[in-house]
């Protein structure tokens, strides 16, 4: 019990790198109104801001891969953590909407604290608690989230609570300061926690550095289990592959024996994002701001969907080890689709009429008389809805506007698309969201894991980046009909090449699901 506390110990806080990274991405979300009015940007430049992050870690997790095996997993973490913090700073003090890019890019050099997360737990972890321990990573990036979603909310409460003291610390006049500012004290907490825990053992094997991975392995194993879990490790990365390039480890990758789990891993890195759930997320108030229910109100629903992700998360933590990877991917899957299609559909029969109320509701200096012609026409969709409003009004006085237009015209089942958002949230969290690093952290033997993790972590990165930073557009474009449908079709055609080749790896240690891969008529066995 104490080896196994011992190894939750040292899990936790490296996936405590998760609650930070989650707090950072979803921050944002909040903010996203008050940026907006405040540098005048458009969508494409508000895509640009929630998305910087997400562009920073495509560029760290081309040499994240190679650092980690260089001076190993707690040093890279380290650097990491140091990342977080300092973009949070630079966060708060960005004077510019260019200054606030390059802030949040600098904290998207950091997001790589995922992969390297994975890596460590999976290689410190015991094989029946390895499943648990990696999806300590996803729970933790889910519980950041909803702690983002509850800070933007108070923060906008506050603001309009009147109070003296919310005037004098400058909360009204610096809202979206105070959110982004809240990342400092949990990031700071997370660099210092990260001094106390140990290298990993198999990377310290790796470097020939058996008697410091024998003391590792001593705190988290029974004696008699450590030689031979040595041994193991030192079969994986005896292959000859030590001390050779960083290209000529990459080309390991795409070696026979890799195959099946290159495919896999291709396959899950992109999935997972092109789920559409980090334009979810990320946009959370202005994805409910669609339904018609209004600024507030889309903030107190965001916190709702963060409630529901660590619900659902700690659900999959709990039976990830007993169904298998392969039951709960699937099945989170085909509910995940599910649900998006009911909100496409839902969406698709919403019509759009303005009443003569909302003349008096404009903010921004609006002459009510510019949408005068538009009282009481039926719009059919939310494309067409705002395009004639922008025509009348003009693009700023849109944005600065748009929840109130849209509280008042929208004319559609927001019970139903609120449920069907929410559904499709557990569902993401309940499977393919944790599912995702858990297998990263099992698939890949530990010769070529340094540049597998990082290498798919980097797939998923640059999808991520581009769902996030078109999101805006096609929102404006496109209408949250069609963005749905396509986000579930999406999903639909990865559930078919996912329950062609998709294994069951659960209570196996890493050399034996290298053995299993390596070998093509085991996969079948496996998946049959």
């Amino acid at each position: 019990m104490t080896f196994h506390a011992t190894a939750f110990r040292y899990a936790f806080i490296v996936a405590l790198g998760g609650f930070v990274f989650g707090l950072d991405a979803a921050l944002i979300s909040g903010t996203v109104r008050f940026v907006t009015v405040e540098f005048g940007l458009s969508d494409l430049e508000i895509g640009a801001v929630v998305s910087a992050p997400g562009f920073g870690v495509i560029f760290a997790l081309l040499v994240t891969g190679h650092i980690a095996a260089r001076i190993g997993r707690k040093k890279t973490l380290l650097i990491i953590a140091s990342l977080y913090l300092v973009s949070a700073v630079a966060s708060v003090l960005a004077p510019n909407f260019e200054s606030l890019v390059a802030a949040r890019f600098l904290g998207g050099l950091a997001f790589t604290s995922l992969s390297v997360a994975s890596m460590y737990i999976g290689e410190i972890a015991p094989s029946r608690m390895r499943g648990k321990l990696v999806s300590m990573n996803q729970i933790n990036i889910v519980i950041g989230l909803s702690a983002a979603y509850f800070v933007n909310n108070a923060i906008l409460k506050a603001t309009n609570s009147g109070a003296d003291w919310v005037q004098a610390v400058g909360i009204i006049d610096y809202t979206w300061r105070w959110m982004l500012g809240t990342e400092i004290v949990p990031a700071l907490l997370w660099l210092l926690l990260l001094f106390t825990i140990p290298e990993s053992p198999r990377w310290l094997v790796q470097q020939g550095w058996t008697d410091r991975a024998r003391s590792v392995m001593a705190r988290i194993l029974p004696a008699d289990t450590i030689d031979a879990s040595i041994r193991g490790i030192q079969e994986s990365v005896g292959h000859g592959h030590d001390g050779r390039s960083l290209l000529a480890q990459l080309s390991d990758l795409f070696d026979a024996r890799m195959r099946t789990a290159f495919w896999i891993g291709l396959t899950i890195a992109v999935v997972q994002p092109i789920t559409g759930i980090n334009s979810i997320l990320f946009y959370a108030p202005t994805v409910f701001e669609q339904t018609g229910i209004g600024t507030d109100a889309a903030f107190s629903q965001a916190v709702v969907v963060g409630v529901v992700s660590v619900g659902a998360t700690v659900a999959a933590l709990l039976v990830i080890d007993k169904l298998g990877r392969r039951p709960v991917t699937l099945l989170g899957l085909v509910w995940a689709a599910a649900s998006l299609f009911a909100g496409a559909w839902a969406f698709s029969q919403a019509t759009y009429v303005l009443d003569v109320g909302v003349l008096s509701q404009l903010a921004g200096g609006v002459n009510p008389d510019s949408l005068r012609a538009l009282i009481g026409v039926e719009y059919f969709s939310d494309v067409e809805f705002k395009s004639a409003v922008e025509a009348a009004i003009g693009e700023a006085a849109l944005r600065e506007n748009e929840s109130v237009l849209l509280q008042n015209a929208a004319k559609l089942n927001a019970t139903l698309i609120l449920a069907a958002i929410v559904s499709f949230i557990a569902a993401f969290n309940f499977s393919i969201g944790p599912v995702m690093w858990v297998l990263f952290s099992e698939i890949f033997p530990i010769y070529v894991r340094s540049i597998a993790i990082p290498g798919f972590a980097l797939v998923t990165s640059v999808v991520n980046y581009l769902v996030n930073q078109f999101f805006p557009w096609q929102l404006t474009n496109m209408g949250a009909a069609q963005i749905f449908a396509f986000y579930a079709g999406c999903i639909v055609a990865g559930l078919v090449i996912l329950y062609r080749i998709l294994p069951e790896t659960k209570n196996k240690t890493i050399e034996e699901i290298e053995a299993e891969l390596a070998v093509p008529s085991a996969v079948s066995r496996s998946a049959a």
